[in-house]
């Protein structure tokens, strides 16, 4: 039986590393990151995928930098066929890309070779786009550079944000790595070299992208701020002090005013006025405060049209 080595982190992982233990795959070892303070509390926390492959009753591994020798030994040592990566979330060094016969393959949520790297779900919706997917691919030692195995394209709907296609690429990626993996297994499975002209990238989140900057236009506003919910969330500046946006819509509003200046209050809305067009902030989060809709935190603040937002 093909011995498999399954690596993720995250609960995008989750759901695929339980469709391989059902299927019946021999998975010797579940790698994941380390167990991480979480939250006020800091409470030291599991990752999903160590809580789910412990309800599966199968063997972790947590190493800190699978780039030192010893702790990517521990995985040479299980001489595993295939090794299977989704949203792993370390860089696996050569010498664990070349061990296994069959290779190392990733679930990755993007249709590569477009948005290699590590947040491709929140860059899709950040740029507007009306369709993303995932990829099964060979691993290689350059960034999402290897060659695609099979794909599957899923639509992003207007008020999809990265939450909810997260949930829905993951779904995806386990339903194509189940069709995909008896092929790799069997060595009939197709390798399309990317076509590296078409190429681009979406990096882990920079505190900059979380900013909201006004002299944008309202429908760029509106994806940045669902590319960016439910984490790590767009903010804004009033009064000296960061505000969460948490969800916003576009607005219909016949007022204006300058970029970032509140237009118009409603009962359960902040309308502001952009580069283009009007943005209605439904749910933010003050500093130091909880997450609450509109209507909530206008009961509170007198704020009054002509406010600004920085």
């Amino acid at each position: 039986m093909t011995k498999i080595v399954f690596m993720g982190t995250p609960a995008f992982s989750a759901p695929i590393l339980k469709m391989l233990a059902e299927e019946g795959y021999d998975i010797v070892s579940v790698v994941t990151q380390p167990d991480r303070p979480v939250g006020r509390k800091k409470i030291l926390t599991p990752t999903p995928v160590k809580e789910q492959a412990l309800e599966l009753g199968l063997p972790v591994y947590q190493p800190e930098k699978l780039k030192d020798p010893e702790q990517a030994q521990k995985i040479l040592d299980l001489k595993p066929d295939l090794i299977v990566t989704a949203a792993f979330g370390q860089i696996l060094p050569t010498s664990v890309l070349e061990a296994p016969k069959l290779g190392a393959i990733n679930v990755h949520a993007s249709l590569l070779p477009e948005y290699r790297g590590g947040a491709p779900i929140h860059q899709a919706i950040i740029d507007g786009k009306k369709e993303t997917g995932v990829t099964i691919m060979y691993m290689v030692d350059r960034l999402d550079a290897g060659d695609i195995i099979s794909q599957k394209s899923v639509p992003i709907e207007e008020t999809d944000h990265t939450g909810s296609m997260f949930e829905k690429l993951s779904v995806a990626g386990m339903e194509l790595l189940k069709a995909t993996l008896p092929s790799i297994i069997d060595g009939t499975n197709a390798r399309t070299p990317q076509d590296e002209e078409r190429v681009t990238f979406a990096r882990n989140i920079s505190r900059e992208q979380e900013r909201i900057d006004w002299n944008k236009s309202a429908s760029e506003l509106y994806n940045q701020v669902r590319g960016l919910h439910p984490w790590p969330v767009a903010f804004t500046t009033l009064a000296d002090a960061n505000v969460k946006l948490w969800w916003t819509e576009i607005a219909d509003s016949q007022k204006t005013g300058a970029p970032g200046e509140i237009i118009e209050l409603t009962k359960d809305a902040i309308i502001v006025q952009t580069g283009e067009g009007a943005l209605a902030i439904k749910e933010l989060q003050p500093a130091g405060k909880k997450r609450m809709t509109a209507e909530d935190y206008l009961r509170g603040p007198k704020l009054q049209a002509g406010d600004r937002f920085e």
